[in-house]
C-alpha cells in the first residue's frame, strides 16, 4: 500500500473511528504478544530432515531461478507492526532480494559455481537437512518448504496435488489474491480504501474487461464440456479454490491470517469479528482478466495513431504527410531486430498499400468515454490521504515485459543448449508472482505463477524441459467507428445510447459497478462513492465518442481475448504435464492452447525452440489494423460471432515460430520480418539491441555456458540504450567541428568517455548509492527530452509533435522521469518511477535514423523527412550544441526532482527499484537493473 500508521501532522484533526481503529490495532499487537498468535509460516508445520531430490529430474543441478524479495508474502498484525516499529520481518520475506540486487555488481566475474549465490538451486525436490517445514492439509498432499520457503507440493492424487497448491498459495499471497480479484471487477477501492491510486486503477480496470458476474461464470460454463481436457482444468481449479478456502478457514480460526485484513476494517482487530470472503472459480476468472490485460494484450491504439496522421498531413500534405506517418508508425522497420533472424517471414498486420474501411475522426472531435458517475465525498476530488496499494496507472502506462535469451546447444561450451529467461512483471511487496514446485498425476513442473492462478506453473520447468515467455503484444484488438441511432426518432448527437449493428438500431448494454469506500487505519481518505459504467456494443467496448464525416458515432475497442480470459488454462495445463512435453513439437502445441499475446521460449538438452501465442483475428481485405474502421459487415473480422466474441483466427502455421535457430532474444521486440508492430517504437534503436548486439558476439565465439548468458543479460540489464546506440551519432555531429566553449567541450569529453566504457549505470562500488560516470548520466538524462523537442519539433510543428507523444512517449529512463513535455504537460505515458523496467519506449529510433540521415549514412526505412537543423549538418550540430548547454545546466535536483522515497537530487535512488508495498511490509530499496523479475538460469545435460 504501504499500510501505514500514522501519527496526525501538528494541528490535523483525525476523527474518532481513524483513533479508535488504532487503538485497537495498538491493542492488538499486544494480544498477538500471547501464545497462540502466531505466523502464517510458523503455524503450518515443523522443521523436518529432509529428502533427496526427485529421480524424475534431469537438469542434474543445473537449474536456477530467483524471484525477490521473498517468497513469504502473509504477515499477521502482529508482524506488521513489528515491522514498522522494530524493523522485522516474517521468515522468507527477502531473502532472495540480496542475492538479487548483488548480481549487479558482481556479474563481470561470474563463474558457473557462482550461479548459486545469486539464485536458488531450482532442481526438484529439497536437498537432504534443508527442509524448513511440512505441512498435510489433507492426507494425499504434503507440502514441504525450502531453506527459501518455497512450497514443494506433492500429491498421491491429482485433487490432492491442485488443493496443496490452493492451500500453499493461501500460505504465501491471500491477501494479494483477495486484491486482484477485486482489482478484477473494478471494485478495489470497498475492499482496500478509497485513496485516488486505488480508484484510478479500478477505473482502468473496468474500462479493460467489464463483466457481470454471469458473464464471470459464462466462461467458466464455456468450458465445462469441450473436451476432456477443459474439464480436467476445472476440476483442478476447484480443487485448487477448496485449498485456499481451507486455509482462510484455518487461519480466519486460528487468527494468523494477513494483517491487512485487520488495517482495512475486513476483520476486527480486538474480537475477530468480520470475515474473509471464500473464493469461487469465478474469482480464478476475474483474476486472469487483470493479468491478460496487463501482459497478454496489444493493439488498441488506433486514436492515437490516426491523431499522429492528421497532424502530418495538416503539416505536410496528404501525400507526404502519410509517407511521415507511415515511416514514424515503424509497422515493418526493416532495422527492427527481430527474434527470428533465420529468413522466415510471417505476414501479419501490416498497413495496406490501398486502405478500406478506414474511419478518420472529424478533427477535434474525439472525446473519451465518461466513465464515471454520481460521485460524492472524496470521489469528487483526486486528493488523497494514503498512497493505493498498487500504481494508478498500472494498466494505462505503456509496459515492457521480459526478457529471453536462449542458445543453442551447437555453441555452448556442453554441448547443450543454455537459457537464461524470464517474465519482468515489476517489483513488489510481495511479488504478485510466487514460487511453487508440483509433482502429481499427470503434473511435474517447477517454477512461477501468477498468485491466484498458480494451480499450473505458468513459467518454468519441467522434467527435462523449461519455457519461459515476454510479452509479445502483436495486433488483437481494433478499434471501430461504430455509428449512433436512437430508437425514438430524436436527433442523433454522440451523447445517444443506441447504434447500428446491421442495418438495426440496437441499444448499447450497459455494464455499472457502484462503489463506495469509508476511511480505515490502512487508509484515511474520506468516504465517498461513484458508479462506474461502460456502455458495451457488438462490435466491443466504447472508449470515445465523435463525429466521421460530420456522422455521429461511438469508438470502440474490439479485443479477441475478451470473454475468453480462462481460455488459456488448457495450455498451461498441458506445460506441466509431461507426457505432452517431450520435445519441441509438444512444446509449440500446448503453447498454441493459449490465446495470450505472448513470445515463448523453449530448452531441453537437444533443442531450442520459439513460438508466438495469441488469437490473431483474420480481418477484411484491405482493412489498416493501424486506424480506426469503420463499423460495416464489409470490414468486421471473418467469421465474426459478437455472441460470442469469436472470429476467424490465423492457423498456427502463420504465427512466428522455430525451432534451434542459433540463438533467440526477445525483449518486447518485433517477433519476425513483415509481422506488423501494433504500436509505435518498433525501428532500428530498441532496448533488443542491447541483448542481440551480446548474444550474437557470444555465439560467435563460441563455448557458451550459463554463467556468460547470464553476463549478457546482466551487462545489458545496466546498460543505457541511448548511450549505446543513439550518443555516439549525437557526439560524431558535434565532433563535425570543434567544440570552442571550454564548459561545454568538458561536458562532451565527459559524455564521450562514459559512452567508450559502455554507457553503463552501476555503482562506484557495491552499495556506495553513486554513479560511476554520475555527470555523464545526468547530462543525458536532461538532455534526451531537450534534444527531442529540439531536433524533432520545429519539423514536426505543435500539432503532430504533440498528437506522436501521445502515440509514443519520448523517453523511458530509469528513474521515470525526464518525458518532456507538451504545452507544459508530461506526456499521458509518463512511466511508472523506480520500477526497473526501461528503455523500451522512446523515440530512439527516430533520433537515430534521422541523425544517421543527416550524417550521410545509410538509413534502410528512413523517415519521410529529415528533421534534426533542417536536414543541415551545421544546423543539426547547433541545434544539438544549445540543447545540450541547457541540460548541463540543470542542477540534479531539476533533473531528479525526488519523490516519497527519494530527496532531490539524489541521482542513484530516483533510478532504485523500490519493492513497491502491495500490503503491511516494506522492503529494503535495491540498485537499478533492467532485468526480470522472475527469472531462470537452465541447462539440462540429459532428456527422457
Amino acid at each position: 500500500m504501504p499500510l501505514r500508521i500514522r501519527r496526525p501532522h501538528a494541528g490535523a484533526r483525525r476523527s474518532t473511528g481513524i483513533r479508535t481503529a488504532l487503538a485497537a490495532t495498538l491493542a492488538a499487537a499486544l494480544l498477538a504478544a500471547v501464545p497462540g498468535a502466531v505466523t502464517a509460516q510458523a503455524a503450518t508445520g515443523h522443521a523436518t530432515t529432509g529428502r533427496a531430490a526427485a529421480a524424475n529430474d534431469y537438469c542434474a543441478g543445473q537449474c536456477n531461478d530467483i524471484l525477490p524479495p521473498g517468497e513469504n508474502g502473509n504477515a499477521t498484525l502482529a508482524d506488521i507492526l513489528a515491522n514498522k516499529v522494530f524493523g522485522t520481518k516474517p521468515a522468507h520475506t527477502d531473502d532472495q532480494l540480496g542475492p538479487y540486487s548483488a548480481l549487479a555488481s558482481s556479474y563481470p566475474g561470474l563463474t558457473n559455481d557462482q550461479l548459486n549465490n545469486f539464485f536458488n538451486d531450482s532442481s526438484f525436490g529439497i536437498p537432504a537437512g534443508q527442509v524448513t517445514s511440512t505441512s498435510n492439509p489433507r492426507p494425499d498432499v504434503t507440502i514441504l518448504r525450502d531453506k527459501v520457503g518455497v512450497p514443494h507440493i506433492t500429491g498421491t492424487t491429482r485433487y490432492g496435488t491442485e488443493f496443496g497448491a490452493g492451500y500453499a498459495a493461501a500460505q504465501d499471497r491471500l491477501w494479494v489474491m483477495d486484491l486482484f480479484r477485486h482489482v478484477g471487477r473494478g471494485e478495489l477501492s470497498g475492499f482496500a480504501g478509497g485513496a485516488a491510486a486505488n480508484r484510478q486503477l479500478e477505473q482502468s480496470f473496468w474500462q479493460a474487461a467489464p463483466y457481470t458476474e454471469d458473464e464471470l461464470q459464462a466462461q467458466i460454463d464455456a468450458l465445462a464440456n469441450q473436451n476432456a481436457r477443459t474439464k480436467q482444468a476445472l476440476t483442478d481449479a476447484q480443487a485448487y479454490v477448496d485449498g485456499i478456502n481451507q486455509y482462510i478457514n484455518e487461519s480466519y480460526s486460528g487468527r494468523y491470517f494477513p494483517g491487512e485484513y485487520d488495517l482495512t476494517g475486513q476483520v476486527n482487530a480486538i474480537t475477530n469479528a468480520g470475515s474473509i470472503q471464500p473464493f469461487k472459480l469465478t474469482d480464478l476468472v476475474a483474476l486472469a482478466s487483470v493479468i491478460g490485460a496487463l501482459f497478454g494484450s496489444g493493439g488498441g491504439g488506433e486514436l492515437q495513431s490516426a491523431a499522429v496522421k492528421q497532424a502530418a498531413e495538416a503539416r505536410y500534405g496528404t501525400a507526404l504527410g502519410d509517407q511521415l506517418w507511415l515511416s514514424l508508425r515503424e509497422a515493418n522497420d526493416p532495422e527492427a531486430v527481430t527474434t527470428l533472424h533465420d529468413g522466415q517471414s510471417f505476414p501479419y498486420a501490416l498497413p495496406p498499400n490501398n486502405p478500406q474501411g478506414t474511419a478518420m475522426p472529424d478533427p477535434g472531435s474525439v472525446v473519451p468515454e465518461q466513465l464515471i458517475y454520481n460521485a460524492t465525498g472524496s470521489a469528487t476530488s483526486s486528493t488523497t490521504a494514503a498512497p493505493g496499494v498498487l500504481p494508478g496507472n498500472l494498466l494505462t502506462a505503456k509496459h515492457g515485459m521480459s526478457n529471453a535469451l536462449v542458445v543453442s546447444g551447437k555453441y555452448t561450451a556442453s554441448g547443450h543448449p543454455v537459457a537464461v529467461f524470464g517474465p519482468q512483471t515489476g517489483y513488489f511487496a510481495p511479488q504478485l508472482l510466487m514460487l511453487e514446485e508440483l509433482q502429481g498425476p499427470g503434473i511435474s513442473a517447477r517454477g512461477a505463477a501468477f498468485a491466484g492462478l498458480s494451480f499450473y506453473v505458468e513459467l518454468g520447468r519441467g522434467q527435462d524441459y523449461a519455457w519461459s515467455a515476454t510479452s509479445a503484444g502483436q495486433d488483437i484488438t481494433d478499434t471501430y467507428a461504430v455509428p449512433l441511432c436512437t430508437t425514438d426518432g430524436s436527433p442523433v448527437t454522440p451523447a445517444a445510447e443506441s447504434y447500428l449493428y446491421h442495418g438495426v438500431c440496437t441499444p448499447f448494454d450497459k455494464l455499472v459497478q457502484n462503489d463506495s469506500w469509508s476511511p480505515t487505519t490502512a487508509d484515511s481518505t474520506p468516504a465517498g462513492s461513484y458508479s462506474l459504467v461502460m456502455y458495451r456494443s457488438d462490435y466491443g467496448l466504447v472508449t470515445a465518442r465523435g463525429t466521421v464525416g460530420g456522422q455521429p458515432v461511438a469508438f470502440t475497442s474490439l479485443r479477441s481475448s475478451y470473454k475468453h480470459e480462462v481460455d488459456s488454462i488448457v495450455g498451461f495445463q498441458m506445460l506441466n504435464d509431461p507426457s505432452v512435453v517431450q520435445g519441441p513439437a509438444g512444446f509449440q502445441q500446448a503453447v498454441q492452447n493459449i490465446n495470450y499475446t505472448f513470445n515463448w521460449f523453449y530448452a531441453d538438452s537437444q533443442h531450442t525452440a520459439y513460438y508466438n501465442s495469441g488469437n490473431n483475428p483474420v480481418r477484411a481485405p484491405g482493412v489498416d489494423p493501424g486506424l480506426p474502421v469503420m463499423a460495416q459487415p464489409a470490414y468486421e473480422w471473418q467469421g465474426f460471432d459478437p455472441a460470442t466474441n469469436t472470429a476467424q483466427y490465423t492457423p498456427p502455421s502463420q504465427h512466428p515460430q522455430s525451432v534451434d535457430q542459433d540463438y533467440y532474444v526477445s525483449w518486447n521486440n518485433k517477433q519476425a520480418a513483415d509481422y506488423g508492430s501494433a504500436g509505435f517504437g518498433d525501428g532500428s534503436v530498441h532496448r533488443a539491441n542491447l541483448l542481440d548486439s551480446r548474444v550474437k558476439a557470444l555465439v560467435a565465439k563460441g563455448g557458451v555456458t550459463r554463467a556468460s548468458l547470464t553476463q549478457a543479460m546482466e551487462d545489458a540489464a545496466v546498460t543505457d540504450l541511448r548511450g549505446e546506440d543513439v550518443l555516439p551519432e549525437l557526439l560524431q555531429v558535434i565532433g563535425s567541428a570543434p567544440v570552442t566553449d571550454p564548459q561545454l567541450a568538458s561536458v562532451v569529453q565527459e559524455l564521450t568517455s562514459w559512452q567508450a566504457s559502455g554507457s553503463k549505470r552501476v555503482e562506484t562500488s557495491a552499495g556506495s548509492h553513486a554513479y560511476t560516470d554520475a555527470t555523464a548520466i545526468q547530462v543525458l538524462d536532461a538532455w534526451w527530452p531537450l534534444l527531442a523537442d529540439g531536433v524533432m519539433h520545429p519539423g514536426l510543428g505543435d500539432q503532430a509533435y504533440t498528437a506522436l507523444t501521445g502515440a509514443l512517449q519520448i523517453n523511458e529512463s530509469p528513474s521515470g522521469g525526464q518525458t518532456g513535455s507538451t504545452n507544459g504537460s508530461v506526456s499521458a505515458n509518463e512511466s511508472i518511477p523506480h520500477k526497473g523496467s526501461s528503455f523500451q519506449y522512446g523515440w530512439w529510433s527516430y533520433l537515430d535514423k534521422d541523425l544517421r540521415s543527416v550524417l550521410g549514412h545509410p538509413v534502410a526505412g528512413p523517415l519521410a523527412q529529415q528533421f534534426c537543423g533542417g536536414g543541415q549538418l551545421a544546423a543539426c550540430r547547433t541545434v544539438l550544441l544549445n540543447t545540450l548547454q541547457q541540460a548541463a545546466a540543470e542542477s540534479a535536483s531539476q533533473v531528479y526532482p525526488g519523490d516519497g522515497n527519494c530527496s532531490a537530487g539524489d541521482q542513484w535512488c530516483a533510478d532504485a527499484i523500490i519493492q513497491r508495498p502491495l500490503g503491511g511490509i516494506t522492503d529494503a530499496t535495491t540498485t537499478w537493473q533492467n532485468r526480470p523479475t522472475y527469472q531462470q538460469v537452465v541447462e539440462f545435460p540429459s532428456h527422457r
